[in-house]
């Protein structure tokens, strides 16, 4: 996947702040993004991805997580989005692939248990049943693929990503182990605004609104987005912290040209109270 964002003159790496450890399916979607000598801060939680992102002294931006083909939308990352000030840059779709990684020379009969986050056991469970082994639910899948290679043990699997096996020097046991093929998250690559410069190829926009709550207020604004010829290919919405069950909308848009879009918006800012463009950028492929 080619880079959509310039580097400096210097040619340093980008450095980003990413959800979980070394080796987590975050740090894979930084280097598709950004190619392999992006570095990367691991973070323990969403709101610190966020928190470093945002600071320039810290990192270039950020690599978040917001929704996955079965699990549906990470909502709280909405909300974290929608607070800051940070631009979505860019986004891709990852597809998820769960491989069981080993001690070199470990066989399967040798394995009594299996560690790793309790979603991906989740996603591997008609894999798993076929042997007699102990699933340990753990933090981090990149994580106990980390312990397996440190405590060097005969017993223990880990279900994490090739990436782990590639960083902690852990052999592939059984590749793709995952039982839905289909299972993709889509992350966002977030930058301060300012730091990246606008891309001409933009053909998708993230914006968050709400309107005064009258009666057909939201219609009015779904016709218009409708009428400009413009894909909606995601409306969510939040309570508005505060009020008396009232919601403000994250859309995300999808057009032809920058002007296309730029005159819808015109056309649905005066029926919203407020409107805030979250990010204007390429639209992400399949991975």
């Amino acid at each position: 996947m080619e880079r959509r964002m310039t580097q400096g003159v210097d040619k340093k790496p980008h450095r980003v702040s990413i959800q979980g450890y070394e080796g987590s399916f975050h740090q894979v979607a930084a280097r598709q993004f950004f190619g392999k000598d992006v570095e990367v801060i691991p973070c323990a939680t969403f709101r610190e991805v966020v928190k470093i992102a945002s600071s320039k002294q810290e990192s270039d931006g950020g690599v978040m997580a917001i929704e996955n083909s079965i699990a549906g939308s990470i909502l709280p990352n909405y909300n974290l989005l929608q607070k800051s000030s940070l631009k979505i840059t860019g986004e891709l779709y990852l597809q998820i692939k769960q491989q069981l990684l080993v001690n070199p020379g470990v066989k399967a009969e040798d394995i009594r248990e299996v560690h790793s986050h309790p979603m991906a056991i989740q996603q591997c469970l008609e894999y798993l049943d076929k042997y007699n082994w102990k699933l340990i639910e753990t933090e981090d899948t990149a994580l106990s693929a980390k312990l397996v290679h440190q405590h060097r043990s005969k017993h223990i699997a880990a279900i994490a990503s090739k990436l782990a096996a590639e960083l902690f020097q852990l052999e592939v046991l059984a590749p793709n182990i995952h039982t839905m093929k289909n299972n993709y998250t889509r992350f966002l690559v977030l930058q301060r605004e300012g730091k990246s410069e606008p891309n001409p190829e933009a053909d998708k926009a993230s914006i968050n609104f709400h309107t005064d709550h009258s009666r057909g207020s939201l219609a009015r604004v779904l016709t218009r987005i409708a009428d400009g010829g413009i894909n909606l290919s995601k409306l969510q919405s939040f309570p508005i912290q505060g009020s008396d069950f009232k919601y403000s909308f994250h859309a995300d848009m999808e057009f032809d040209s920058i002007t296309q879009f730029d005159k819808v918006l015109a056309e649905i800012k005066p029926h919203t109270d407020s409107l805030k463009i979250l990010g204007v950028y390429k639209k992400g492929k399949f991975i």
